[in-house]
């Protein structure tokens, strides 16, 4: 019955961000795939783990810019290129780790930005002989197969089956021990300590897994764009993922999903309308933070057509 449930909760996705095609271009749509796939990288250490973090596009950048690099020194092959991407930054992740999770509340999420800031100027101006600095760098990559990332609807499928994949493997993770001890630590760490876990090794891993997703989106994103520029890694949009966390709801999956969705709209088509924009996002955030304090999918599932029927109820 749970793997039923599992395939339906994908093919509803799925049929979700279809949907999204008759309103929006192939490119545009495949940037909410994306972004919504680094939400869910967000969310692991955030929604689950109980950790906010200022820095987290520094693994978006890290992917990007390994996607990047890659492409342009070893081989242009797209998959090689997302590999490596993932790679790199699972492995930033994992060496700022030991560092990054020995803190907590305001520390940890200070500590990343100050990483995600060494980071941007690393690539901005430290290693700008092979970053390309403040212009950034292009990237082509190859076909493979039948498969042209250039043909902007076969990224879209391909991106939308990363997703499910990212939402498959997101869900069996955080419905695993490892992921019901993760929302131990984040309810009470000093209890989970005193039943004998090692929550230092339980935090590092989520961090480490976490990066690896979030360059997984960075790398996307450059197979939907073909090039990466320091922006990729600005400290300043950092607010945008954890913003999006906070509308769609923190620790759900669908939670992740419906708040990049939702903020991406927001913040591509209201400055369309409206200059201040980011004034009435405030006041949307307010909103959520005091009336809906479980954001739009926590408000969603708080009504009665979204609880499951009790055992004994009739029809």
């Amino acid at each position: 019955m749970t793997e039923r449930l599992r395939r339906i909760d994908i093919l509803l996705i799925a049929g979700a961000f279809l949907l999204l095609l008759p309103l929006l271009k192939f490119q545009r749509a495949t940037d909410y795939i994306i972004f919504c796939v680094f939400v869910l990288s967000f969310d692991l250490i955030y929604g689950y783990m109980g950790r906010l973090s200022f820095g987290h596009m520094l693994f978006l950048g890290a992917g990007a810019y390994g996607a990047t690099l890659f492409a342009d020194r070893v081989s242009p092959n797209p998959f090689l290129s997302l590999l490596f991407a993932i790679a790199a930054a699972a492995a930033v992740g994992a060496l700022l780790g030991p560092v990054a999770v020995r803190a907590t509340g305001a520390a940890f999420a200070l500590i990343n930005l100050a990483f995600n800031q060494v980071g941007h100027f690393l690539v901005l101006i430290a290693f700008a002989r092979f970053t390309g600095g403040e212009d950034g760098m292009a990237a082509v990559f190859s076909k493979v197969g039948f498969l042209d990332f250039q043909d902007k609807r076969v990224l879209f499928g391909f991106c939308l089956a990363c997703l499910l994949l990212t939402c498959w493997g997101m869900k069996r993770l955080t419905t695993s021990p490892f992921g019901i001890l993760l929302r131990m630590i984040k309810e009470n760490e000093t209890r989970v300590k005193f039943l004998g876990y090692d929550t230092f090794r339980y935090k590092w891993a989520a961090y480490t897994l976490s990066a690896g997703v979030a360059g997984f989106s960075g790398a996307l994103s450059i197979l939907n764009y073909g090039y990466v520029t320091p922006s990729f890694i600005d400290t300043n949009r950092n607010v945008e993922v954890i913003f999006a966390s906070l509308i769609g709801g923190a620790g759900s999956i669908y939670g992740s999903l419906v708040g990049g969705v939702v903020f991406m709209a927001i913040s591509n088509y209201l400055p369309t309308y409206i200059p201040r924009w980011e004034m009435f996002l405030g006041f949307g955030l307010l909103l959520l933070v005091f009336r809906f304090r479980t954001g739009i999918w926590g408000a969603l599932s708080a009504l009665e057509v979204f609880r499951p029927r009790r055992e004994g109820e009739g029809g």
